[in-house]
């Protein structure tokens, strides 16, 4: 199966502060991901850096040329985004990695990407960066698949926070599904199931909240109940997936208990949907995952899943799901019309 890598040792360089969660080191995980990649000869690709037109497709242009003026300089977006010398010129790497992945899938060079970037992008929304994020790079993607002449696309998101910023942009477009499978109540306050789009994109915005403690079989019930029938009725032509693992259970920001054994499962059922919907075309985007062990493992099961000549039908995990079917309960509620 043919795979690329799209990552940098550029996302290095962007700094926060001693003890925050989003660090160097994430980046450094990274290039150990890749450094194994390439010695099992794995195909690595370079970034380019996404210009004001690929922004600005979701991205508001008071929002782009402030970012743009707080370069060389460190600064604070919220409590939580910070900016060093060199963010924004990384943050522009990052969304420019989906660029070249939805290239190379699209043109055929690459049939499945993988994209390992950081800071991360699903909080950003149209004219604000928050949740470590400065620029959507996923919405960048999308929206650049679309100009590529797709009619569909798919973004699913198991983050174990909602993609707050790539709903917004995307809430009123039919042509664009958003998926999201997160904890919820939390961070960043929004995901309810009742958060289904509005006017043309009514039902193309489906949340799937699960409460603190959901498991592997939570969320493996989720998506074999939900998420992939989904993805079977909408047909994308292109599958996007912000792939988080902060709902893993090492992780120091969530409170879920997903497996690497789990997001394997997940991953493998969202691989198998799309060599069933749209000729195996699948990008996987880094999100969050800050237990840089859980993030090395993770990263690296997706990338051996994509390189899979086979996938078999993943077994239905064992155990409690009354968390999960909770989630269904409230999506069907939500989305009964």
């Amino acid at each position: 199966m043919s795979v690329v890598l799209v990552t940098s040792d550029r996302f290095a360089d962007h700094l926060t502060p001693p003890g925050h969660p989003e660090r160097v080191e994430r980046a450094e995980t990274m290039q150990v991901v890749t450094s194994r990649w390439r010695q099992q000869g794995g195909e690595v690709v370079a970034p380019r850096e996404a210009t004001d037109e690929d922004l600005l497709r979701v991205h508001g242009a008071n929002y782009v040329e402030s970012l743009k003026a707080a370069r060389g300089r460190a600064g604070m977006l919220d409590a939580d985004t910070y900016l060093s010398p060199d963010s924004e010129e990384v943050a522009r790497f990052a969304a420019g990695a989906v660029l070249v992945a939805v290239d190379q899938v699209l043109d055929g060079t690459g049939r499945r990407a993988v994209v390992l970037v950081r800071p991360p992008g699903h909080h950003a929304e149209a004219n604000r960066g928050m949740g470590f994020c400065l620029y959507n790079n996923i919405a960048v993607g999308a929206a650049w698949a679309r100009t590529r002449g797709l009619s569909r696309v798919a973004i699913v998101d198991y983050d174990v926070h909602h993609g707050n910023g790539t709903q917004w942009m995307f809430y009123d477009d039919p042509t664009v599904l958003f998926v999201s499978s997160h904890q919820y109540p939390f961070y960043p306050g929004t995901g309810a199931a009742g958060e289904t789009g509005k006017d043309a994109g009514v039902g193309y915005t489906v949340n799937f909240p699960l409460e603190a403690g959901a498991t592997d079989a939570d969320f493996d019930h989720v998506y074999s109940a939900a998420v992939i029938p989904l993805l079977q009725q909408f047909r994308p032509e292109l599958v996007l997936v912000s792939a988080g693992f902060d709902a893993h259970e090492r992780d120091p920001l969530g409170q879920m208990r997903v497996t690497t054994d789990g997001f394997g499962v997940l991953s493998t059922r969202l691989l198998r949907a799309a060599d069933e919907q749209c000729d195996g075309r699948v990008i996987f985007v880094s999100e969050g995952g800050y237990d840089t062990q859980a993030l090395a493992e993770c990263c690296q099961r997706v990338l051996t899943l994509c390189a899979s000549e086979s996938l078999p039908a993943p077994p239905s995990i064992e155990g409690d799901t009354r968390r999960g079917e909770r989630s269904l309960a409230d999506f069907r509620r939500a989305h009964r019309r």
